[in-house]
């Protein structure tokens, strides 16, 4: 594990290295789309930066919320220590909507253009969890590719190997990233970004099965709770529009590239 980089009196911890390359993945790949689309490429920089606060404020404040009992004074409730994915992943959200209707580009091939990079900007954001170790590993496993996280952030007992469930995680999302990027052009908008929720919504289903997160509700986990709501509402989508266009193709209104790749 290699939870902080030591470049002389600077120490960088790893984990933010990744959140940052996270964003700037994501926003590489949105100004490339952007650019396909014919739309101003550098709005790209202004959505990241709208996700990139509301992801911070949004993941802090579920953590005061979740953690309120915990929190003692002023000084932990501004401390940057807790952060949660869920209340990133929705403050990420609010921000780029508000940025959006900001700009008067609230539609359905916003989302399209999202898809890729948030799958992209997910697998990254994994290899800081598996370089800090943060704690996001899985159970204890002897199996061939099992590690320890001695060294982490989060650290497991000594001698104790687990299953590297960041490493699934990147490996999975970063392939979802690729397949959604060469299917951009291959459907009507707004099914890319449902086919992205099927996709990451399954995910992070299964790999809670060998997470050490608690079960909440039917022997499942809060997450995986959230991923059926995910799927569902990425399957729902998809089968609402097929049934009204009688296809998913694209139709010549949606604005999207003109080749297929």
């Amino acid at each position: 594990m290699y939870p902080e980089i030591n470049l002389g009196p600077l120490t960088l911890q790893t984990f933010g290295l990744m959140f940052a390359l996270a964003f700037i993945v994501g926003g590489v790949i949105a100004y490339k789309r952007f650019e396909e689309l014919g739309k101003p490429a550098d709005w790209a920089y202004e959505a990241v930066f709208a996700a990139l606060i509301g992801g911070l404020l949004g993941a802090r404040l579920y953590f005061v919320i979740d953690n309120s009992a915990e929190i003692d004074g002023l000084a932990d409730l501004v401390s940057g220590s807790g952060l949660t994915w869920y209340g990133g992943a929705a403050g990420g959200a609010i921000g780029v909507l508000l940025w959006a209707w900001w700009r008067k580009t609230l539609n359905l091939q916003l989302t399209d253009v999202t898809a890729p990079a948030l799958a992209a900007g997910y697998a990254v954001g994994r290899i800081g969890c598996q370089l800090s170790g943060d704690g996001d590993y899985g159970k204890p496993w002897d199996g061939p590719w099992a590690m320890n996280y001695e060294d982490g952030v989060v650290p497991t007992p000594p001698g104790v190997e687990v299953h590297p469930t960041p490493i699934y995680e990147t490996l999975v999302m970063g392939l979802a990233a690729v397949v959604l990027w060469r299917l951009r052009d291959r459907f009507r908008v707004g099914i890319l970004f449902a086919i992205y929720l099927v996709i990451a919504g399954t995910e992070r289903f299964l790999v809670e099965f060998v997470r050490t997160n608690d079960e909440v509700f039917l022997s499942l986990t809060v997450a995986q709770l959230s991923s059926v709501v995910v799927v569902l509402a990425g399957i729902i989508w998809i089968a609402v529009v097929r049934n009204r266009y009688g296809s998913l193709a694209p139709a010549p209104a949606d604005g999207t590239a003109a080749s297929v790749r």
